[in-house]
């Protein structure tokens, strides 16, 4: 006979049983589990991919697992039993969280590198412990990815070497693609080693994030268009002056077209000056409530008209005034390669460096741009909007 304890009675096997297969809760179970087998797969496989920290992508992958499937539950109009899915999610994030503070690559991968050719660039990296292999030798090796310069000639005994750790199962890597993914970054130096042709995204790819930027542009509309009408009305009691700021810039393939903003400055220009085109640090001319805008992004939501009109996308590299990507053209090598791919609201750029000012800079801009282009895809778009939130939270970036 079960016991009562503070008036609260526990249930038996059979009241169990029977509450478990009523169909609210048997789908929510179910698809919680589910949930849980794919999110400890994409971990495990997140173990030994460079650049990635598995601790901070526990949260957007569980996150992503449950929303689907409640998107699922959703669209087929299934019951449900929120308590338990709310239950199981915190418990799957823990459980993670627990498992991934018991392991070494907890903050990311340990890197052994090969002398020789251009590998000693890993051991310049602060994003990742690296260290120097003094032998070829697996024995005593700690469990750790290998590093080299695949293009240079090493010997016959550190081939030997790689050959041996490959049969063992260790992962090995190409030191530029170590560089680029714990970087974040793309180096430009010749334009034969970067396979330009080879970024281009397919067809079906940009037919497809161009259906989908279309889509969640037209259903956010609404409640932007509330938003923007809020800001329109602090804009006008805190300075005079058009409350929509019009603005040429570079485009896709390099069109050019004018992106809209909501004014930020006391005086605005149409970007004909390439000095006027840069926002310095605590630029005078930024209004109180523009300081606000640029900080929270808020600025920027008037482009969705531009979305819509297919002049930009939600996630690309950010659009440049004319004027700047003129001089910028002049001075940095392969610039108008970024335009490949349609300029975005929010980019790879914007969630790791922020706001640029000087060439030195956009130089750096650039390389985060053609880390996007060779690495797009929709995984890689749904990172940057993830960490978009942040930024908005956080106001990281802005001038």
């Amino acid at each position: 006979m079960l016991a009562i304890v503070d008036g609260v009675r526990p249930l038996g096997l059979e009241e169990t049983w029977t509450w478990l297969t009523q169909p609210g809760v048997a789908n929510s179970f179910v698809g919680s589990c589910v949930c849980a087998l794919f999110s400890i797969g994409i971990l495990r496989r997140l173990r030994y991919l460079p650049g990635v920290a598995v601790a901070r992508s526990i949260l957007p992958i569980v996150a992503l697992m449950f929303g689907l499937m409640i998107g699922a539950i959703a669209g087929l109009r299934l019951e449900y039993y929120n308590k338990l899915i709310v239950s199981c999610f915190f418990g799957v994030l823990l459980a993670r969280f627990a498992i991934t503070a018991m392991r070494s690559r907890a903050k990311g991968l340990l890197y052994y590198v090969v002398p020789g050719g251009r590998s000693d660039l890993i051991l310049q990296l602060k994003s990742a412990p690296a260290f120097t292999l003094n032998s070829p030798s697996l024995v005593s090796l700690p469990d750790c990815a290998i590093v080299a310069d695949l293009h240079a000639d090493l010997g016959e005994e550190w081939e030997r070497f790689l050959a041996d750790a490959a049969i063992s199962g260790r992962p090995i890597y190409h030191y530029k693609h170590v560089w680029e993914a714990e970087t974040g970054k793309v180096q430009i130096d010749h334009l034969s080693e970067n396979n330009f042709g080879a970024l281009l995204p397919s067809s079906s790819y940009q037919r497809l994030k161009r259906a989908i930027d279309l889509l969640s542009a037209i259903t956010v509309l609404p409640i932007a268009i509330v938003i923007i009408g809020i800001c329109v009305i602090l804009i006008k009691r805190d300075s005079q002056g058009s409350v929509i700021f019009r603005q040429r810039r570079v485009g896709f393939r390099g069109v050019e077209f004018e992106v809209l903003k909501l004014r930020t400055m006391i005086n605005g220009h149409n970007g004909e000056d390439s000095h006027l085109s840069i926002t310095q640090s605590a630029d005078g001319r930024v209004t109180k409530v523009g300081r606000f805008l640029r900080r929270t992004r808020l600025d920027e939501l008037p482009q969705i008209y531009n979305v819509i009109r297919g002049e930009m996308s939600w996630v690309g590299p950010r659009p440049e005034a004319v004027s700047l990507s003129k001089w910028y053209e002049n001075e940095i090598p392969f610039y108008r390669y970024r335009h490949m791919v349609r300029p975005g609201i929010t980019g790879w750029a914007q969630v790791n460096q922020g706001h640029v000012v000087e060439i030195g800079e956009a130089d750096e801009k650039l390389q985060y741009d053609f880390y996007y282009v060779k690495n797009l895809s929709y995984w890689l778009d749904t990172v940057i909007a993830l960490r978009t939130v942040k930024v908005i939270f956080s106001g990281f970036g802005a001038k």
